[in-house]
C-alpha cells in the first residue's frame, strides 16, 4: 500500500492538540493499514522518525435525522509518537 493511501487526513481537535504538545500526532488512516505501515508512511511523507504507533478503531454510532435512522461510518485512527525534537509542519502551521 502506498504511503499517501495509508494516511487519509490529520485529526484536528482539542484532545489532539494536547497530545501534540507531548509529541504525539493523530491521523485518520485506511482501515486495512497496520502499525508498521502507518509508521513507514509517516516517515516517508513527513521526513520524521516515528518511535511508536497506537491504532484505535472508532466504532459506528447511531444517528437520527427526523424519522430516518442510520449510523455513522466506522473508521481507524492512528496515534503516532515522534522522536525527541521532531515535529510535523502541517500541524504547526508551517
Amino acid at each position: 500500500m502506498r504511503a499517501d493511501a495509508v494516511i487519509i487526513e490529520p485529526v484536528m481537535s482539542e484532545k489532539t492538540t494536547v497530545l501534540r504538545e507531548q509529541g504525539k500526532y493523530v491521523f485518520r488512516v485506511d482501515s486495512r493499514a497496520n502499525k508498521v505501515q502507518v509508521m513507514q508512511a509517516v516517515q516517508e511523507l513527513f521526513g520524521v522518525k516515528a518511535v511508536s504507533c497506537n491504532i484505535v478503531t472508532v466504532k459506528r454510532k447511531p444517528k437520527r435525522q427526523r424519522v430516518a435512522k442510520g449510523y455513522t461510518s466506522a473508521w481507524k485512527k492512528a496515534i503516532v509518537s515522534l522522536g525527541k525534537g521532531d515535529t510535523i509542519g502541517i500541524f504547526e502551521g508551517v
